[in-house]
């Protein structure tokens, strides 16, 4: 049995990949056990280094440190992700249809906008819209996610219209469909789940790049975690951020989660097609004998 991709692997291949996952299962616990020895030896796991999360210092409880990072801080990491979602899918949609219009002259300021905004740092776009033009850390911060990620997504979306074959269109026109019918009815939901998963990708990243909006003043939850460790000392700064990490990775894997789900709703992992009964054999066979497929005339 063979794949399409790569030749299934015999028992001495199996055996090589056991031998070689197990060797590499030891040297990763080495690893970690080197690291949590130099940290144990930096006083790393001190309970007064942890108490800040099960009983904290200065008159504070732990419900107001957990309250003050998941409710406020994730609560408003994920306001601003919320709101520059769907804005940047929605103008990133607009400028990969833009981007693929026929005329040079019409597409090329959507080459103009995806390459400036593409370049340009997302911090850079939030001190733009903080200082520029004056608005409050929550606008300039989700200012600064749309303008970047609308570019990436419509050059992922540009892609994904890229990918299609020349024949989907092609077969569109023949029925007399306009060029904007068949761009949003069959080319555009073929490549939007076609680069789903990139699509998820980059949501993660938006999410993610929301911390930088600690530095224009908007109170994330990375800038809860520091808020938290300037008032309870420094050495509080590795229990919080490691709660920090997890809750950023709670979130982005259940993304990732998303993504799957969806993936399989649309339909893309497709079961194998049957193969052509008897009755479809000779149909096809008595077609070809007249020339091409569904017509009388001769090649």
């Amino acid at each position: 049995m063979s794949s399409v991709l790569y030749d299934v692997p015999g028992p001495v291949a199996r055996r090589r990949e056991r031998i070689g996952s197990v060797i590499g299962a030891v040297v990763v616990l080495v690893l970690v056990g080197l690291a949590a020895r130099y940290a144990a030896d930096r006083g790393i796991f001190a309970a007064d280094r942890w108490n800040v999360l099960y009983d904290p210092p200065k008159g504070q409880t732990a419900a107001d440190v957990w309250q003050s990072m998941i409710v406020r801080g994730l609560g408003a990491t994920l306001r601003a992700a919320v709101v520059a979602a769907p804005l940047a899918l929605a103008l990133g949609l607009l400028l990969a249809l833009w981007r693929t219009a026929r005329g040079r002259w019409v597409r090329l300021p959507a080459i103009m906008l995806i390459e400036l905004f593409r370049g340009l740092p997302v911090l850079l776009m939030m001190l733009f819209g903080l200082l520029g033009f004056g608005w409050d850390a929550f606008t300039a911060v989700v200012f600064g996610l749309v303008v970047y990620n609308m570019a990436i997504i419509a050059e992922i979306l540009r892609a994904g219209l890229a990918s299609l074959p020349r024949g989907q269109a092609e077969a569109a026109y023949a029925v007399g469909l306009t060029r904007s019918q068949t761009l949003l009815t069959i080319l555009l939901p073929q490549a939007v789940r076609t680069m789903l998963p990139s699509l998820i990708a980059q949501l993660v990243v938006l999410l993610k790049d929301s911390s930088l909006g600690f530095i224009v003043g908007y109170p994330e939850l990375l800038k809860s975690i520091q808020n938290n460790a300037q008032y309870f000392g420094n050495e509080t700064y590795i229990a919080l951020f490691v709660v920090g990490a997890g809750i950023y990775l709670a979130v982005n894997l259940s993304l990732t989660r998303l993504a799957v789900w969806l993936e399989r709703r649309t339909g893309r992992t497709s079961a194998p097609t049957p193969g052509p009964t008897a009755g479809t054999t000779d149909a096809v066979g008595s077609a070809r004998v007249g020339g091409t497929f569904g017509t009388g005339t001769d090649r």
